[in-house]
């Protein structure tokens, strides 16, 4: 069973990013997700941030951005020693791309424990 805020629940509700709304992400589906971004051509990123710091300022960037990373397991290990380096963090997985100067993806791939 999801669970899923009420209806009036919504302003008070926190949710990250655009998958917010949406069930958690299998660990297969996160592997789609880094496929879709590496077909893309878009460069990966990864920024994490406490729970209780997450919606008041930018996140903290995991190292530099991966530019012209294409290999998945790679993408993969660098979130896992994310992860490993910052259990209690939220951990987002970015996907710039350089054409049109932007986010092309962006989703939530750890969710740590608010404390």
């Amino acid at each position: 069973m999801v669970n899923r805020p009420e209806v009036g629940d919504f302003q008070t509700a926190q949710t990250l990013e655009t998958f917010g709304f949406l069930p958690k992400f299998t660990p297969d589906e996160v592997v789609a997700q880094v496929e879709y971004l590496i077909r893309q051509g878009w460069t990966p990123a990864i920024e994490h941030e406490h729970p209780s710091q997450c919606a008041n300022h930018y996140w903290t960037m995991w190292k530099l951005p991966m530019f012209g990373e294409r290999d998945l397991n790679t993408i993969m290990s660098e979130i896992e020693a994310c992860r490993r380096a910052y259990p209690d963090h939220h951990i987002r997985l970015l996907g710039y791309d350089s054409y049109t100067q932007s986010q092309g993806l962006c989703f939530v791939v750890h969710e740590g424990n608010a404390r």
